[in-house]
């Protein structure tokens, strides 16, 4: 499975990191593999990969640099996919939602976590306990705001980016 996703910055990564120390009991995302997903493309294998990519840049002509802005602690209790609890940093962004949008039109969405249930997020632990996530997602924490500048496309699989465009593109 391949999709798009917007690069982290480091401090973004440093503070999920941070705050997953103090659930102990979930499993935490390695420093490096923190990620914003925009849109799932699909594909089963390397062989899909390039038509995946051309389609993506063909619907990504003209997308200019937009913000993101980190605004929160929230938690899914009942994650559609994978383990639960999901303890994330919301992140607000127009841009990135018109982004979503258009994707969607050009590849299926995902029932359940893409098209209206889109919720932009940068993950910091899932499962372990749900009363410690819900205590942690009760604090303030400051708002991170970034100029989004290029966009990746990350193979789930092989667990790696597999090349990225630049915006404008």
């Amino acid at each position: 499975m391949y999709s798009l996703n917007v690069p982290v910055p480091s401090s973004v990564a440093a503070l999920a990191s941070r705050l997953a120390t103090e659930l102990p009991t979930a499993r935490v995302r390695s420093r490096g593999r923190h990620t914003l997903g925009v849109k799932r493309l699909g594909g089963d294998g390397p062989s899909d990969y390039p038509r995946l990519e051309a389609r993506t840049r063909e619907v990504l002509a003209g997308t200019a640099p937009f913000d993101v802005r980190i605004t929160g602690i929230e938690v899914f209790e009942r994650a559609p996919v994978g383990s639960s609890p999901v303890i994330h940093l919301a992140v607000e962004s127009a841009a990135l939602r018109e982004l979503h949008t258009g994707l969607c039109e050009e590849f299926e969405p995902v029932d359940d976590i893409e098209g209206d249930g889109y919720s932009p997020h940068v993950t910091i632990a899932r499962g372990g306990d749900l009363s410690a996530a819900q205590r942690m997602a009760e604090r303030e924490i400051d708002t991170t705001e970034w100029a989004v500048d290029e966009l990746v496309f990350w193979d789930s699989e092989r667990i790696k980016q597999v090349s990225s465009v630049a915006l404008p593109a």
